[in-house]
């Protein structure tokens, strides 16, 4: 029961909720009604989203016991074989799963997954690349659902926006994981540029977030509800992470603001769904 408990805690289930919502929130605004193929899709994400965390965990064990040591594998709760095996056995049932949609859904389900792992193994200990690789994978959530809808155009939107702003929250997190990851050698932008250059890269990516979400507003895609939402919702959450993201931040604080704004991105979700519905 308890390694059930850690393979849970291991696969960060709520971390893996924004990936899924983008899938539906691609697979909506296809406009198809396709939704059984949109449920695969996310349950594919699901997985792909798991098995990386688990593969992460697993490889960042060493830094976990200076950043995080409650999490499963630095506690112990969970073996590094365990978390290992139950890393691949997710990312290869995610390919099946995805392979019942299509041939497109099958290869992006594919590419993600190998591009997750590269990232861990490799590119995570690089300056802004392994971010990019993030970033362009969650982008793929609202994609993959456009592909699955069978309606990938009008996806292209959602995946800018997503794409500016989880680049922003991986320079955020790797401010939040500055300590552990200088220890351990790990090239960021905040350990090998210094917090304050991240600091500033931050800012220019939360900027151009802000700016890219208005655009749709401005070129009247959706309904004008979609720009107040924004405005009044997304807007003040972010301003106030940037506003707070200041050298006195520790590393803790920086993490409680990173998780902020992740859920700040529900709220522009919703903005999207209020805006193609009407």
């Amino acid at each position: 029961m308890k390694q059930i408990k850690g393979l849970y805690k291991l696969s960060r289930p709520v971390s893996t909720l924004s990936g899924v919502l983008a899938v539906f929130l691609g697979g909506y605004v296809a406009g198809t009604g396709e939704w059984l193929r949109v449920t695969l899709a996310a349950v594919s994400t699901l997985l792909i989203s798991a098995a990386a965390n688990a593969w992460n965990d697993y490889l960042d064990v060493e830094i976990d016991k200076i950043n995080q040591p409650r999490r499963p594998l630095p506690s112990g709760m969970v073996s590094l074989s365990t978390a290992r095996n139950f890393s691949f056995i997710l990312a290869v049932l995610s390919v099946i799963v995805a392979a019942f949609i299509n041939w497109q859904a099958f290869l992006i389900a594919s590419i993600s997954n190998v591009l997750l792992y590269v990232y861990s193994l490799r590119m995570k200990n690089t300056v802004l690349i392994g971010n990019a690789i993030v970033a362009f994978i969650s982008a793929m959530s609202a994609v993959f659902g456009g592909v699955a809808a069978g309606n990938v155009v009008p996806t292209f939107w959602l995946a800018i926006i997503i794409v500016t702003g989880i680049m922003g929250r991986e320079v955020l997190k790797t401010m939040a994981d500055y300590e552990g990851d200088l220890s351990q050698r790990v090239r960021t932008i905040a350990t090998a540029w210094g917090r304050r250059p991240a600091r500033i890269v931050f800012y220019m990516l939360g900027s151009i977030t802000l700016i890219m979400m208005m655009v749709p507003h401005l070129l009247r895609i959706y309904h004008p509800i979609y720009g107040y939402v924004v405005g009044f919702g997304v807007y003040p959450v972010v301003l106030y992470i940037m506003l707070r993201v200041t050298r006195e931040r520790t590393g803790p604080q920086l993490e409680k603001l990173s998780q902020l704004m992740k859920y700040d991105f529900l709220i522009w979700f919703l903005a999207v769904m209020l805006g193609a519905s009407i």
